[in-house]
């Protein structure tokens, strides 16, 4: 009976032991494979932060458009409560033109090629894009056209430029067309549009009240229906296009004020090495003038465009 129990004993020890070494003992991988992992790991962040970034952006803009739309429903309808008050028909059409140049970031995808393996590298070049508008009698639409056809998305900032415009002026344009004109020397693929909406605000300020502007000037940043200037993209390109154009003062967004570059820091930890994205700042204003050649003049309401601009 004893030798039984002992040989049951033994079995059961056996199976356990047979159990925790090819069940429940931790799998340990090597040190290749660990530094795989890191490195995977590390693409997935960059490649996730680049992302938020686009997403963060789009949510500004369609942000943006919103607010334009609301603002112009306002008004409209306010319009239209008055005319139907007073009885009187819409009033004569504004007429006007302007036109000025303005910064745009440009960019293109060049192929490398490397032994059979053949990547795609996309470069952003600064570009001097001619923008202007005419107002003329009409049934209150606000129009845009590209020549030639270009990838780009005005309608929005002609929107709400149109609508600030009115109400710098106290100018309606009911009874106007405004037609914006967008005007580059070969096609463009892409050109971000909600940063020239300070610029297309200007050019209908001054349409409106036939002011001359100042040629050695241009702008940019994005608009609202307060008149205030936001931040834009691609500030360093946009100055290098402008300083390039003959242009002696480009007009940037305060919140501009400083450039953000990206170092990689390659840190050895163990047997591993880790890649660490450091964001560098500079002030805007000293970095361009200094290395561009052109004066930087920070503003932030569409009044401060006009009092340099015009």
């Amino acid at each position: 009976m004893g030798k039984k129990i002992l040989t049951l004993l033994l079995i059961f020890s056996l199976a356990l032991n047979a159990y925790f070494v090819w069940f429940a003992q931790p799998q340990t991988p090597g040190n290749g494979e660990s530094a795989e992992q890191i490195r995977e790991m590390q693409e997935n962040i960059n490649s996730l932060e680049q992302e938020n970034e686009v997403l963060q952006s789009q949510v500004r803009q369609d942000d943006q458009s919103m607010q334009s739309y609301a603002s112009q429903v306002d008004f409209y309808r306010n319009r239209v409560v008055e005319l139907e008050t007073t009885f009187q028909a819409c009033p004569v059409g504004q007429e006007g033109f302007a036109t000025l140049q303005a910064p745009a970031v440009v960019q293109r995808v060049e192929e490398e090629r490397n032994g059979p393996f053949v990547s795609e590298k996309v470069i952003e070049d600064g570009a001097l894009i001619d923008v202007s508008v005419e107002v003329r009698q009409g049934k209150g639409r606000v129009l845009v056209q590209t020549t030639p056809l270009m990838g780009v998305v005005f309608q929005d900032a002609a929107n709400t430029a149109v609508f600030v415009a009115q109400s710098q002026t106290n100018k309606s344009l009911t009874g106007t067309d405004t037609i914006f004109s967008i005007t580059a020397n070969e096609p463009i693929p892409a050109v971000d549009g909600p940063s020239a909406g300070a610029l297309m605000t200007l050019l209908t300020i001054a349409a409106l009240e036939n002011s001359t502007l100042n040629d050695s000037v241009t702008l940019t940043g994005t608009i609202d229906s307060e008149g205030n200037v936001g931040p834009i993209s691609g500030v360093l390109e946009k100055s290098e296009a402008s300083k390039a154009g003959g242009k002696t003062l480009i007009l940037l967004p305060r919140e501009n004020d400083q450039l953000v570059s990206y170092t990689y820091v390659q840190k050895d930890v163990g047997i591993f090495t880790i890649v660490e994205r450091k964001p560098e700042f500079v002030d805007t204003e000293e970095y361009i003038e200094e290395n561009v050649g052109i004066d930087v003049e920070f503003v932030d309401t569409i009044e401060d465009v006009v009092r340099y601009a015009v």
